[in-house]
């Protein structure tokens, strides 16, 4: 009864256009309601005691450098970089959407922000030279999921706090499959660009022009370097790596580029704000969810389900990789996380798979879902930044899906892609 009435609710809401944090609070509050002896108003505690947690509040600090980077000159000079080594291949400009995404994924650790920040440059720039509006868009999309895999990644924060996993740990565990999936993603454009005869922009450049673009994007490389370094120097903790970075970004902004303004500062920090209250209240009310679900011992009876189904890894792996994509269509990554961690880390552990790689496998799964309607957050950011009509994103998204599908499967049975750097870095 409690089980129907916590998930019929939930599915209830969602389907007639709630908001999903709200959904997942009132589900919650039904369930306390009707179905246990417990008093409603723990929710709420439940709720708001979750967030008093210093791990967490790395999420607003790395929502704030990604912003002030965004507007402070740093994604137009990682573009030019990117533009400079790989724009003048077949597919060039498709290319160095994702190489661009790839760097800025490691200074901003959001998908929506990478495509917001890249997408506004390269969607146009890829309709200027004739390529099909829906792939431009299609692309900046699957290539703005990298965002949540290359270090530093909001997700890995959270199922980090969640699983009581080393954050620094599962930094270093996102490098090589963020890299798997960027390389995948520009053999997947090549192979458009070829067919559909998108040219590069014929400049072969000159080791001057590397070294030029080089040293004018050298303090933003030097961002994921700060903040990895210093982890693992034992100068800062991840939570404090993210305040360092928004300080960094703010000092580069403002005084060096000089392209910050303080009008744009005080927006910038606004946008943060905003988009920090949201996580928050998504936060909160997914981790009272959990907490039902943990004290009704659904993870226990899910965990026996599906052990139950077959007693070979390979197949329970599979069958939970299924899972993650269609969760990934239907609810965003943070409450996956918070809801699901509990769940399926027992199962997991169980069958002896690593809890890192197991949170790169959900981690990544969850990065699909950012390009899989009807979610797709990804999709529409890069529909608006590109006045690109949904539907013919979607249309062209179904080859990039099946390149970043092959990634996953790579990263999944290959477990040392995520675990190596770790087990080799880590104290």
């Amino acid at each position: 009864m409690t089980v129907a009435i916590l998930f019929g609710s939930f599915f209830i809401l969602m389907f007639i256009g709630v908001p999903i944090a709200l959904s997942l609070g009132l589900a919650s509050l039904l369930t306390m309601f009707f179905a246990t002896n417990s008093s409603p108003s723990a929710i709420i505690q439940k709720a708001f005691t979750s967030l008093d947690s210093f791990p967490l509040m790395a999420i607003p600090f790395f929502i704030l450098a990604g912003v002030l980077m965004s507007h402070g000159g740093i994604s137009k000079r990682l573009l030019n970089l990117a533009s400079v080594l790989i724009g003048f291949i077949t597919g060039g400009l498709a290319m160095v959407t994702v190489l661009a995404s790839m760097f800025f994924a490691a200074i901003s650790g959001s998908g929506p922000a990478t495509v917001a920040a890249i997408g506004s440059f390269m969607i146009p720039s890829m309709k200027e030279h004739k390529y099909n509006s829906g792939f431009a868009a299609a692309i900046t999309a699957s290539a703005g999921s990298i965002g949540v895999l290359i270090p530093p990644s909001i997700p890995f924060v959270m199922y980090g706090v969640v699983g009581t996993v080393s954050i620094g740990s599962m930094f270093l565990a996102g490098i090589i499959p963020g890299i798997i999936l960027g390389i995948a993603l520009m053999i997947s454009s090549y192979i458009t660009a070829k067919r559909n005869g998108y040219e590069g922009t014929g400049e072969i450049p000159t080791f001057k022009d590397v070294l030029k673009a080089l040293n004018e994007a050298k303090l933003a490389l030097l961002i994921p370097v700060i903040i990895l370094g210093g982890i693992y120097a034992g100068l800062f903790s991840p939570t404090e790596s993210a305040a360092v970075a928004s300080v960094y970004a703010l000092i580069i902004g403002v005084f060096v580029y000089k392209e910050l303004s303080w009008k744009s500062v005080y927006e910038s920090f606004s946008s943060a704000a905003l988009t920090n209250a949201a996580t928050v209240i998504i936060i909160g009310f997914s981790i009272s969810f959990a907490y039902l679900m943990t004290r009704e011992r659904i993870p226990v009876i899910v965990a026996d389900f599906i052990v139950g189904i077959s007693d070979s890894p390979i197949v329970i792996i599979l069958i939970i990789n299924i899972f993650l994509l269609i969760v990934g269509m239907f609810i965003d990554t943070i409450s996956a996380i918070v809801i699901l961690t509990p769940i399926l880390l027992p199962v997991v552990t169980n069958i002896g798979i690593d809890p890192i790689h197991f949170g790169v496998i959900l981690v990544m799964n969850l990065a699909i879902g950012f390009v899989t309607p009807p979610l797709g957050v990804n999709l529409f950011v890069a529909s608006t930044v590109g006045k690109v009509s949904f539907e013919s994103i979607v249309k062209a998204m179904v080859p990039i899906l099946i390149t970043m599908i092959i990634a996953l499967l790579v990263v999944i049975y290959f477990p040392p892609l995520s675990t190596g750097l770790p087990n080799l870095l880590s104290p």
